[in-house]
């Protein structure tokens, strides 16, 4: 039974692939091409819900596995799910869990049925099945839930590759088959850097009727010459009237590809991971606030990347507060990366709108 999210399409790009839509949710609508900032423990690191929603953000990502695991998604259903347990009122997508319980490579152990492992936290052994990992979703009350999939490492051979392929296409029907009556699950295709693993996974994953589908198994490592490529031959072979997701890929240029290839949803760390280790993104690339030349400036650090959350603040003390430790000078820097990705979202669907994707390409171009 499909769930409770559907793809409008708005139009398309005359000079690309891109395409401009709206992902319509349980709890609002999403205009896409889209950017998802990080949640992991249900926030996003040093922000909160407020924050995400006057920097116009309408959809953001959370983990199973760290959910699951501590407080506990049966405690969160009875919070009223993680809508209400966050405070955040607009849409959630999470991920299986699977990328978090595949990297444990020293801590887990995969078979046909799901994969045993054992908890970061305190060592103790766990069974994470398509079918748990749906119904963990479930119990959060997301808006979308991921399937469990399995990702393979970069590098990997491509025995392995296809290894991982025949597992997820194993586990596809049975996340499907584990789902509530309204619950939208997004299929996953693998294949690493291969083209024909990749067309033969895009072929079994489009085959059921999930609600939106994603290319996974990109940004896990490999060189940007190679991720390129993967995304360019894999975005065409979704289904059209679904919305299409890239998982992991955060970079501006490498979104602005992708989103010419076709692509409507990502999510990364990068912006808010880099605003704590001192990197703000602006039209110049990655600056490091705390550089000795920003000690005296009393300006903000990029003029062509003014925002109202934090344009008031000038490099010299943003720079300060690092040196410091402050803990303002993350949450700052956080919101300054933020703004530069709500900004970059919005400049796409313009220009994909109104068929100025060249100004676009030239204005990002240091980015």
């Amino acid at each position: 039974m499909p769930g409770q999210v559907r793809y409008e399409l708005l139009g398309t790009c005359p000079h690309t692939d891109a395409r401009r839509g709206r992902l319509h949710t349980p709890h609002g609508i999403v205009e896409t091409p889209a950017f998802m900032p990080v949640g992991t423990q249900a926030t996003v690191k040093t922000v909160g819900s407020e924050d995400l929603e006057g920097l116009g953000f309408q959809l953001v990502l959370s983990n199973t596995y760290h959910l699951w695991l501590r407080p506990g998604s049966e405690l969160i259903e009875r919070q009223g799910g993680l809508h209400n347990f966050m405070s955040w009122p607009q849409s959630i997508l999470t991920d299986s869990g699977g990328f978090q319980v595949m990297s444990l490579s020293n801590m887990r152990q995969i078979t046909e049925e799901g994969v045993k492992f054992k908890s970061h936290l305190d060592g103790t052994e766990h069974f994470l099945s398509p079918e748990k990992s749906i119904q963990i979703q479930g119990q959060l009350g997301v808006d979308i839930s991921m399937a469990l999939d399995v990702c393979p490492p970069y590098p990997c051979t491509k025995e392995e590759a296809a290894e991982a392929i025949r597992l997820t296409h194993l586990w596809a029907p049975r996340n499907l088959e584990a789902a509530r009556a309204t619950q939208s699950i997004f299929g996953i295709v693998q294949g690493g850097v291969h083209e024909d693993l990749r067309a033969e996974s895009a072929g079994t994953i489009t085959a059921h009727p999930f609600d939106g589908f994603a290319i996974g198994g990109v940004s896990v490592g490999e060189p940007t010459e190679m991720q390129h490529p993967v995304v360019q031959y894999t975005a065409p072979l979704l289904p059209k009237d679904k919305p299409r997701y890239l998982m992991g890929v955060g970079h501006p240029q490498d979104i602005i590809h992708a989103v010419a290839c076709g692509i409507d949803i990502f999510d990364c760390v990068l912006p808010t991971r880099m605003a704590r280790h001192r990197c703000l993104y602006t039209m110049n690339g990655r600056i490091n606030i705390a550089a000795a030349h920003y000690a005296e400036q009393p300006t903000p650090p990029d003029p062509q990347s003014l925002f109202p959350q934090t344009q008031r603040y000038s490099a010299a003390y943003l720079r300060h507060l690092f040196k410091t430790n402050e803990p303002l000078g993350a949450r700052l820097a956080t919101l300054h990366n933020l703004a530069f990705y709500a900004r970059l979202m919005d400049e796409i669907r313009d220009a994909i709108q109104t068929g100025t994707w060249m100004a676009l390409l030239a204005r990002y171009a240091d980015a």
